[in-house]
């Protein structure tokens, strides 16, 4: 494992070269303020966080308030999102490739879309006793050790659905690196693999239809330009293979119920700490 530090608030693990092509990483974020229906960006990844302090968090999704359980998955995002968390709380995060997410869990991935699912009511016994493992040790090193044994025993259940893995992955490489709207039927051509076979092969092990995906990979894109460069809205939204600047506002406020425009003064003004926080930067 290799560790990465960058502030007091956030440390970043690699995962181990077995679990490398299907974790992207474990993150330990600790929040330094209070924070109160702060916008939450959608990350394209799938979550699960580990609470391992006494401080409280929520979610609202949707509209819909969540406190954040012991040990919570966060499914994909596709709808405005936000946060409250109180000061001190920290979180311990595995950031999961989507498309490997079913190598972890038995239940279809839809399941967990635009919800934050107490794995507790999934599994109880099983993510329990993971818990109080992760609890009972000192240090971040030895939790990460034990996540990744729970990560290894899951994966070795499931190792039957690796080659519909594999497939997702080769598919999917195409949106994350063209950003450009789904052609299905190109994509089905190229691919040998039927329309309908495509759409339930990401709704059963991404949780959420090729259409859908592609949208939260471009919004992805756009919001690292928005903020990290100097670019107009227009650029980024041709740069991201929007429509037009119109198009590309409206789809970011489909995701965040906030502008590009309100989002980059939002996460500049309010520095890296705070990105993290709300789901930006890792």
């Amino acid at each position: 494992m290799l560790l990465n530090f960058y502030k007091s608030n956030y440390m970043e693990i690699l995962p181990s070269p077995s679990l490398a092509p299907y974790i992207k990483n474990y993150t330990l974020v600790t929040i330094n303020k209070d924070l109160d229906n702060e916008v939450f960006y959608p990350s394209g990844y799938v979550d699960l966080i580990v609470n391992i302090s006494e401080g409280a968090a929520a979610t609202i999704i949707n509209g819909k308030h969540k406190d954040t359980p012991a040990i919570e998955l966060l499914g994909h995002l596709t709808l405005p999102t936000r946060l409250t968390v109180a000061k001190g709380t920290s979180v311990l995060i595995a950031r999961i490739y989507p498309h490997a997410s079913a190598l972890f869990f038995s239940d279809p991935l839809s399941e967990f879309t635009n919800y934050a699912t107490d794995m507790y009511d999934v599994a109880l016994s099983e993510n329990r006793e993971l818990y109080n493992r992760i609890m009972e040790i000192d240090g971040l090193p030895n939790k990460i050790r034990i996540l990744e044994n729970y990560f290894l025993q899951q994966l070795k259940k499931n190792e039957t659905r690796l080659k519909k893995v594999s497939i997702l992955q080769t598919l999917s490489q195409k949106f994350l690196f063209d950003y450009q709207p789904l052609d299905l039927p190109a994509l089905a051509r190229h691919s040998g693999l039927s329309e309908r076979y495509i759409q339930k092969l990401y709704l059963s092990n991404i949780g959420i239809s090729p259409a859908a995906f592609t949208s939260v990979v471009r919004f992805n894109k756009s919001l690292q330009l928005v903020l990290n460069t100097p670019q107009s809205l227009t650029e980024i939204a041709y740069d991201c293979g929007y429509y037009d600047q119109a198009h590309f506002i409206k789809e970011f406020r489909k995701f965040t119920d906030i502008t590009p425009s309100a989002a980059r003064s939002s996460l500049i003004k309010n520095g890296t700490d705070f990105q993290q926080a709300v789901n930006v930067g890792f």
